[in-house]
């Protein structure tokens, strides 16, 4: 069997699914007519594959979780959206007149987000954006970009890249994912078997896979509220609020120590 090529799978299928909600550009076609819906495949390292939508990542905020609606109202100064994505949160942002800022490592989201109307864009990685001399008085990690900490080795690496664009009084508002809940034994013994190999439990080791290609295979987080303060010691960051609302998702406030 042939091996999927590797490449910017997120960035394809973001374009595909503007293409497929606007009818601007080439669309995925079924039957050679109708527009096919754009699929996520998500692949983890013992096998499971989920599958969702994509179009979600273009949601205007009527379709928007609670959670993102309550993350907006803590935002202040100039905001640094890491993960943008499409930009869904950040135009909001930018409607509202707030200084944003939109960070990717995707070329293709990017391209998204700017043909949607976002003006400030950065393909880049945090740890390399690092070294500019923009500063941000709030940091989103919005859509479970928590998981972007990606485990203990990362989380102060990832933190520090942060503190170095940091405003005084600076602020990360996060959204992540208590995974421990379940009952799926799929899960269940996924945690186990990650306890076993020295990894956090909900530590998910993924792939992307969209048409013909797949992303590199990279560390995303789920943790708990417990894990995640565990990981902010010895950061610099302290955890300054919870909101459990929505539980199991949670909007973790983090500011840095004084």
């Amino acid at each position: 069997m042939q091996q999927p090529t590797i490449g910017d799978a997120f960035g394809d299928m973001i374009k595909d699914a503007y293409a497929v909600r606007t009818g601007i550009g080439p669309r995925p076609l079924a039957g050679g007519r109708l527009p096919r819906p754009v699929i996520e495949v998500i692949e983890r390292d013992d096998g499971l594959i989920n599958g969702a939508p994509a179009d979600h990542y273009l949601d205007e905020p009527e379709a928007w979780q609670p959670h993102d609606h309550r993350a907006l109202r803590k935002c202040r100064g100039h905001v640094l959206d890491i993960g943008v994505g499409a930009a869904r949160i950040a135009l909001e942002l930018q409607r509202r007149g707030m200084a944003v800022t939109g960070l990717d490592t995707s070329p293709g989201a990017i391209e998204v987000a700017r043909k949607r109307g976002l003006r400030d864009t950065v393909l880049s990685t945090v740890d390399r954006y690092a070294a500019a001399t923009a500063r941000y008085d709030t940091f989103l990690l919005l859509g479970n970009n928590l998981g972007l900490l990606e485990g203990p080795e990362r989380a102060p690496v990832f933190l520090e890249a942060l503190a170095r664009l940091a405003n005084p009084g600076a602020r990360i508002i996060a959204q992540g994912a208590d995974p421990y809940g379940t009952k799926d034994p799929v899960h269940v013994s996924y945690h186990q078997r990650n306890r076993d190999r020295g990894r956090l439990g909900g530590q998910l080791r993924l792939r992307l896979r969209y048409r013909l290609v797949a992303s590199d295979w990279f560390d995303y987080l789920n943790c708990s509220v417990d894990e995640l303060e565990e990981l902010l010691e010895g950061t610099g960051w302290r955890l300054k609020s919870i909101d459990r609302k929505d539980h199991p998702y949670y909007l973790a406030v983090m500011e840095q120590d004084h």
